[in-house]
């Protein structure tokens, strides 16, 4: 996840699924915590482990509900020093010691008299997915370790784990519509009212090693396994979602690395369309081939590298990304997503995150743009030499910049020819963080 936070509210219907996402969470301990005083204030504290970083988020709310609902506000955030858990496998005692800082944050904001109540949960995402896949001892030690360190502090320590692409998908869609006021607007006179022209947000999340894609469709959800229902202030709704594992940014960088090194057969120079002229990257094979989300090569040999080295070639690099994102062979079609996933039509206004808005933002296209100007804007920085990138962006870090081709061209295969926003180009709105209106 990377979206920013404001306040959070949410419905004890919800409760019932309350260790299903980080918000449901917070939601269960608003509406069970047992009150020492009527409003007396509580706390709660939530690790968002993601698969490039970890964030800590302290909540706090009152025992005052309005109709059986509890009010829940972010104090603060911290971000955790350092990459992800999952990065931590050769040295699994370090990823608990990264998250000492923010813990420390957190017991300076809560009260003394009231750390022993304040329960402290840990989600892990799409990056411990992956790890769980390719070793869950591996996995299950950074979790050990994690819950080792949390439990070393003064409170109320609930569990770590890892969430489920479902779980992430939907904790996104509820976000972006709470904090856009889609469920619930404050009026002046203080009091929480359901708008009665409610558009309801679709949610578009793209990490490091997943994506997910959120929305009430018009027509119902046929396949059990993409629908998610949920009551919220009365209001109930079926949610369409889906997580794809592998197809994240990053995942998606390594996956186009691999297509070109077995389309080279035994070639150790290797052409790279998404790279510019001028740029050349060496990669051991051990290291590209260190991941679930790709198959090795027959005679495989870890300790060869190789050197891919950039043609700025925007047009075939976008054919590329069309082969990673594959729209073909779908049983459900015509209601199809990529990669053979059931998906019906998309429908409503959508906010997309995380690396989608980062990547736009880099570009000058947020939070909209023409579609005519999106491609333009593409080309035109796909097209340009090394030296002339290093010369425009002289503050933006290699590991960074070198990837902006490739990233702009994935996320424009997967919002139009993935998930099919060709018509509705401009209900998608590349955003940072939700504001209360």
């Amino acid at each position: 996840m990377g979206l920013q936070m404001k306040p959070i509210l949410l419905g004890t219907a919800f409760a019932a699924v309350a260790c299903m996402t980080i918000i449901a969470l917070i939601l269960s301990l608003a509406n069970r915590q047992t009150l020492i005083q009527p409003y007396s204030a509580q706390y709660g504290i939530v690790f968002d482990a993601g698969s490039t970083h970890t964030a800590l988020f302290l909540y706090q709310w009152l025992g005052n509900k309005d109709n059986n609902t509890g009010i829940v506000s972010q104090k603060l955030s911290c971000d955790v020093d350092g990459d992800g858990i999952s990065s931590y496998v050769k040295n699994p005692p370090a990823a608990g010691e990264s998250l000492k800082k923010c813990l420390d944050v957190a017991r300076a904001a809560v009260p003394a008299e009231l750390q022993k109540t304040t329960p402290v949960y840990l989600g892990a995402t799409a990056g411990m997915r992956l790890l769980s896949l390719q070793n869950q001892s591996q996995a299950d030690t950074i979790l050990e370790e994690v819950t080792n360190t949390i439990q070393s502090y003064p409170f109320d320590f609930r569990g770590a784990r890892i969430l489920t692409g479902m779980e992430e998908g939907t904790y996104g869609w509820i976000t972006i519509n709470y904090l856009s006021e889609r469920f619930i607007k404050h009026t002046f006179e203080g009091k929480w009212i359901h708008p009665k022209s409610a558009q309801i947000l679709g949610a578009l999340d793209l990490g490091g090693s997943s994506t997910q894609i959120s929305f009430i469709p018009k027509v119902p959800v046929t396949v059990p396994e993409s629908k998610f229902n949920l009551q919220l202030y009365g209001y109930k709704y079926e949610v369409y979602t889906h997580s794809y594992l592998c197809y994240g940014k990053d995942q998606a960088m390594r996956k186009l690395q691999v297509q070109l090194h077995k389309s080279a057969g035994s070639s150790f120079d290797i052409d790279h369309p998404c790279y510019h002229k001028g740029y050349n990257l060496n990669v051991s094979l051990d290291d590209l081939y260190n991941s679930p989300c790709v198959e090795k090569p027959n005679n495989f040999v870890h300790t060869n590298t190789i050197t891919f080295t950039g043609t700025s070639n925007s047009s075939l690099c976008r054919s590329l990304m069309e082969d990673i994102v594959n729209v073909t062979g779908c049983k459900f079609s015509p209601d199809c997503g990529f990669n053979g996933v059931y998906q019906p039509p998309v429908n409503g206004e959508f906010f997309a995150f995380s690396a989608y808005f980062y990547t736009f933002e880099f570009f000058g296209l947020v939070p909209k743009a023409p579609l005519d100007k999106v491609h333009t804007t593409i080309n035109t920085h796909c097209s340009k030499s090394w030296i002339q990138l290093v010369a425009e962006y002289p503050k933006i870090k290699e590991k960074f910049l070198k990837d902006y081709c490739a990233s702009a061209h994935y996320i424009m295969t997967i919002l139009l020819d993935g998930y099919k926003f060709n018509n509705t180009w401009d209900k998608i709105s590349f955003e940072k963080q939700v504001s209360m209106p």
